[in-house]
């Protein structure tokens, strides 16, 4: 799955290009990519203008002046290549689809906009979709009743943070920011990278984290997610920009996908475990374990 910097680079590319387009027509190849119903798309799909592009998680929405939104989940290997005479440009999995002549065989919705530029949405393992839904809605999807504040918004506080994580007071620190429930959008590298910022050995117990080390995390996983999202997230998870470019976060990384190098903070050499089933970078001299 793509992690927040990735679906983010993805929005404002989106944002900056097709706000103001209305659509014309929409053709699709695979009903489970685009499952809607064809009275639906006709009535508030087709010539529907544009109004913005925002995200949720990791979910991106497009809303439309028909008081529905485009509800789109990019899964694994799913892309959004838009083109025109003018202005081309490809986000998502990196295959020759964000570059060769489209629709190809990985095409599973075009929408065609009055101006003649295409908005194409890839997708080589079918796994991802776009579904048309009302606006008012979209708070009601089971997803997004579950999914715990955007740690980027200016109204999530340190003490809203402190006070979900100590709901899974006895889970690993890891385990608790990977939880979607408990914060929204971040996955591997970014928990390996914030942990790593604060002290925090991965496998530490939420409940015997101090409040300040915790504030510390707070302050980290912002400041790491904005650094992501200026370089364009990383390739790690087959993204790349809203220009086509590939992310550059990992070449900033400090910790992963570092093992056997030296701790950018002490030196000692970085080291590979395995904590929430999931390959973690640790610094066993910066991030020891408290119990």
């Amino acid at each position: 799955m793509p992690e927040l910097p990735e679906v983010e680079t993805v929005r404002r590319g989106l944002q900056s290009r097709i706000v103001g387009k209305s659509i014309t027509a929409v053709n699709y190849n695979w009903p489970k990519s685009f499952p809607n119903s064809n009275d639906n798309v006709d009535k508030f799909l087709i010539n529907s203008k544009i109004l913005g592009v925002t995200r949720r998680a990791k979910v991106l929405l497009i809303e439309l002046d028909t008081e529905y939104s485009l509800m789109i989940h990019l899964k694994m290997t799913g892309q959004l290549v838009f083109r025109s005479k003018a202005d081309n440009f490809g986000a998502g999995h990196p295959s020759d689809s964000l570059i060769g002549e489209l629709p190809d065989k990985s095409t599973r919705v075009i929408l065609d906009f009055s101006d003649g530029s295409i908005l194409f949405f890839n997708d080589q393992r079918k796994f991802g979709w776009v579904q048309l839904i009302p606006t008012i809605e979209i708070i009601n999807v089971d997803f997004f009743k579950k999914v715990g504040p955007e740690p980027l918004a200016t109204d999530f506080t340190s003490k809203e943070f402190i006070t979900r994580l100590k709901r899974k007071k006895n889970s690993a620190i890891k385990a608790a920011i990977l939880d979607q429930t408990v914060i929204a959008g971040i996955g591997n590298i970014y928990a390996d990278e914030t942990l790593w910022g604060a002290k925090i050995h991965p496998s530490t117990i939420v409940s015997n984290i101090s409040q300040k080390k915790l504030n510390t995390l707070f302050n980290e996983i912002r400041v790491v997610l904005e650094l992501a999202i200026e370089k364009g997230g990383s390739t790690d998870k087959n993204y790349v920009n809203a220009d086509g470019k590939k992310g550059n976060y990992l070449n900033f990384a400090r910790v992963f996908r570092r093992e056997g190098q030296a701790c950018p903070r002490c030196s000692t050499q970085i080291i590979k475990i395995r904590v929430a089933n999931r390959g973690t970078h640790v610094c066993p001299n910066c991030q020891k374990v408290k119990t």
